[in-house]
């Protein structure tokens, strides 16, 4: 969280993250170039910028699908968490990746023509390229384009200016992105490539994410609690149930989620989604006495479901009470603003 605008908010956290996706990169763009160089095609060779042109597409692509696969990844393994913090870094990075495939691109296949090389992408195909009827070039551009809005949005300005959801739906378009790019790559290099290592690379990293997410829906679904209803109130299950500094889900029908949390022996109830993304708040914890996001650290008290001062975000907090030993939610938010004490669980 930051309290006033500044470009990166650079912590060493950030700057190590930053290094070691930088260093990864390099190392992938390095072992890719001396394969190309060690043992091209046969009968055929590879100009050095035919080598940089492949080598930047084909990084920007896997480190597009390891952010993709960052965030279903975690909810079966803890340790990857910490990587959603700065994901949006990786992001920008496989942009300006792209940005750099690219430009290699037109300059290699077009800078002859005697148009304009971005009229003659547009007008025309590469005649080393055009094998397929599909115009894969144009397949790549709109994905490019599609990553550097994201990019170019990144920042948390943008977010506050847009909204959480305005913002989460332009960003989610990072999935229409990269299946142009699976497009791209599909009726584009591996048209022109005899080996079959190449579509077993593309349809393992493709399919294998797919299945990664579906996973991880299933899984989320499954754990959602429809939460049976008393009257005007929830069922969110024991009360004794709830370990200290974390919380229990419902789903109510229709609505958004709720988390009911445990603090200092007494139960909380806030929505469980972060209004910085709609990160799942309720899958946080509490720490130095307030609500953590697991996404990207956004704290909230659980009185007033405030951020501590000098931030000003809130999330709503719900009536919460015990009855006969199960917690007990009100289906209707509190008044903006209002404090409470809990309830003491005996």
């Amino acid at each position: 969280m930051a309290d006033k605008y500044q470009a990166v908010g650079w912590n060493g956290f950030k700057l190590r993250y930053d290094l070691w996706i930088g260093g990864a990169v390099a190392a992938f763009v390095i072992a890719y170039s001396v394969a190309a160089v060690l043992s091209p095609p046969t009968g055929d060779s590879f100009h050095p910028v035919q080598i940089a042109m492949r080598a930047s597409g084909a990084a920007a692509f896997a480190l597009l699908t390891a952010v993709l696969a960052i965030g279903p990844l975690a909810r079966f393994v803890p340790g990857v968490a910490p990587l959603l913090y700065n994901r949006r870094h990786a992001g920008v990075m496989v942009g300006l990746i792209a940005l750099v495939h690219a430009a290699l691109a037109i300059g290699w296949y077009y800078s002859f023509s005697p148009l304009n090389p971005f009229v003659a992408l547009l007008a025309s195909r590469a005649p080393s390229l055009a094998v397929t009827a599909v115009p894969f070039e144009l397949l790549g551009l709109a994905a490019l384009a599609i990553l550097l809005v994201m990019a170019a949005t990144s920042h948390d300005h943008w977010l506050k200016v847009l909204g959480a959801p305005r913002w989460k739906a332009l960003h989610m378009a990072v999935y229409g992105a990269y299946a142009l790019l699976v497009g791209h790559v599909a009726f584009g290099m591996l048209q022109v490539e005899r080996a079959a290592l190449y579509p077993r690379m593309l349809l393992g990293a493709a399919g294998g994410l797919a299945l990664l997410h579906l996973a991880g829906a299933l899984r989320e679904a499954l754990a959602d609690r429809l939460a049976d209803r008393k009257g005007d109130w929830l069922d969110a299950g024991p009360a004794a149930d709830i370990p200290e500094g974390r919380a229990v889900i419902i789903a109510p029908a229709g609505g958004e989620r709720i988390a009911v949390w445990r603090h200092e022996g007494r139960l909380f109830a806030l929505s469980g989604v972060c209004p910085h993304q709609n990160g799942p708040l309720g899958e946080g914890r509490i720490l130095d006495g307030c609500i953590t996001c697991p996404w990207h650290g956004w704290q909230y008290r659980p009185m007033d479901g405030r951020s501590p001062p000098p931030f000003d975000e809130r999330v709503d907090t719900y009536p919460v009470r015990i009855e006969a030993g199960r917690a007990l939610v009100g289906a209707q938010p509190l008044p903006a603003g209002a404090t409470s004490e809990g309830v003491l669980i005996l």
